[in-house]
């Protein structure tokens, strides 16, 4: 594991702010984090998707936080008149708004993460630091290098130039980045504690349905989930762009995973 500079670990105004999805990355993260770095520096901060992330998801991160005697701050996605913005109510405003446009997110437009999480828990990290008198900012994401090319090539510690603000520096702390799938597990079994149930079916816990979701968890959240299935089934017939980066129909995707028994 890379850890933060001596001079970074050792100061007591550095809060550490740790994102956490209530996957079992985001749970790996906070106990890694937790053996370097005093309880009294972190606060666990959770980006609530509402009915489109798995039911459970927040609890499990609120519930990890307190027992581990850390602040836990959620963070909602607005729009500038203050209305909430969700996920399916911006894939309505992008079609209305430019309807021979993709409406939904893809690898290059990912707004899905940047409106409804990141910026966000930007927001609510900045009020946290500001309110408790913290000067510099550590942003702990689990993101690991097994899960992608993309976040291989991403550094486990960097200063963030955009975010840093005078007299507030901002750095991106990746502490589970060098951690295989079974590392994960390892870490939380080892901890006493239980991932999120929906890992029964799922590989991943991301949104119920994600633009890079496998067949099989497609397929698991549509069963367990069918009202919400069908309303990014309406989403995708009344805007005519699919979600997945298959560009295949939700529906398609679903039957093609019932096919192959997953």
């Amino acid at each position: 594991m890379t850890l933060p500079p001596t001079n970074i670990l050792l100061d007591p105004t550095v809060l550490y702010a740790v994102s956490h999805s209530g996957g079992k990355d985001s749970q790996a993260q906070l106990i890694e984090v937790l053996k370097h770095v005093p309880a009294a520096q972190v606060a666990v901060f959770h980006a609530d998707l509402g009915d489109i992330e798995w039911p459970g998801a927040k609890d499990l991160a609120q519930k990890q936080a307190e027992a581990a005697g850390v602040p836990f701050i959620v963070a909602h996605a607005v729009y500038k008149d203050g209305s909430p913005k969700s996920f399916l109510n911006k894939v309505e405003h992008q079609f209305a708004r430019r309807p021979t446009a993709p409406s939904f997110p893809s690898k290059n437009q990912r707004w899905c993460t940047g409106e409804l999480k990141t910026q966000p828990l930007d927001r609510e990290i900045r009020r946290y630091a500001t309110a408790h008198g913290f000067k510099t900012v550590v942003s702990c994401v689990g993101l690991r290098a097994a899960e992608s090319d993309d976040r291989k090539a991403k550094a486990p510690w960097s200063h963030d130039a955009k975010k840093s603000i005078q007299a507030r520096p901002w750095f991106e702390w990746l502490p589970i980045h060098s951690l295989e799938t079974l590392d994960v597990w390892c870490v939380i079994r080892g901890a006493g504690q239980h991932p999120h149930p929906a890992y029964d079916g799922n590989e991943r816990l991301s949104c119920l349905f994600c633009i890079y979701g496998s067949k099989r968890d497609l397929a698991h959240a549509a069963k367990a989930h069918p009202d919400v299935f069908q309303r990014y089934v309406e989403a995708e017939a009344r805007t005519g762009y699919f979600l997945h980066m298959d560009r295949k129909p939700l529906t398609q995707l679903v039957a093609e995973a019932a096919s192959l028994g997953a």
